[in-house]
């Protein structure tokens, strides 16, 4: 798993890093006593990421981070095998296409990113950023106003929302709509 990674203690946001950082830091935190809820979220997705504490730092690192991926693809340049669902007439416009299937795909897939990279990326971010606030920060006061700011691109209204919350989460949210700020200016 590459890209960062946050984790949580409660409402207190214990570090952001790579996972096999993480989990070391989680796993110290845990057997220094620290019995509040740890969540460790994906930044990228914001989808919860789930682990094993027992056992030794590299045990849980070890168990945590994916087998090698072996079968259909190129796994050296990064081509994984997957399906994907189009109507009959998608796939006849896609046959016809001059270098194949793939090639029509991956044109397309390119060109889309190119058109405002930065607002899909941000867009992207945003959406991780509700993920992560549902799980941590969902019964905390002004929640629900917080959350259609976020999506809304209101981000001075999140952050006065988000005043009177807890400082690790009010400090991630406000870490996270600075990331999103630099991604949307960028050309």
């Amino acid at each position: 798993m590459e890209g960062d990674f946050s984790a949580f203690a409660g409402m207190d946001c214990l570090g952001t890093g790579p996972l096999p950082d993480l989990l070391r830091l989680v796993k110290a935190h845990r057997d220094g006593g620290g019995t509040e809820r740890l969540l460790l979220f994906d930044d990228e997705t914001g989808q919860q990421v789930d682990f094993d504490l027992r056992g030794t730092p590299d045990e849980v690192v070890a168990r945590a981070l994916p087998p090698p991926r072996s079968g259909p693809g190129r796994p050296r340049l990064g081509v994984v095998s997957r399906e994907v669902s189009l109507l009959p007439r998608h796939w006849e416009s896609l046959e016809q296409q001059p270098q194949g299937i793939s090639a029509a795909l991956r044109r397309l897939v390119d060109e889309a990113r190119k058109r405002s990279p930065g607002q899909q990326r941000g867009r992207r971010i945003r959406d991780a950023l509700g993920r992560v606030l549902w799980s941590v920060a969902g019964n905390l006061p002004d929640f629900e106003e917080a959350t259609r700011a976020l999506f809304a691109g209101r981000d001075g209204d999140l952050a006065a929302f988000t005043r009177g919350w807890p400082p690790g989460v009010r400090d991630y949210v406000d870490r996270r709509l600075q990331e999103i700020a630099e991604i949307e200016r960028a050309p």
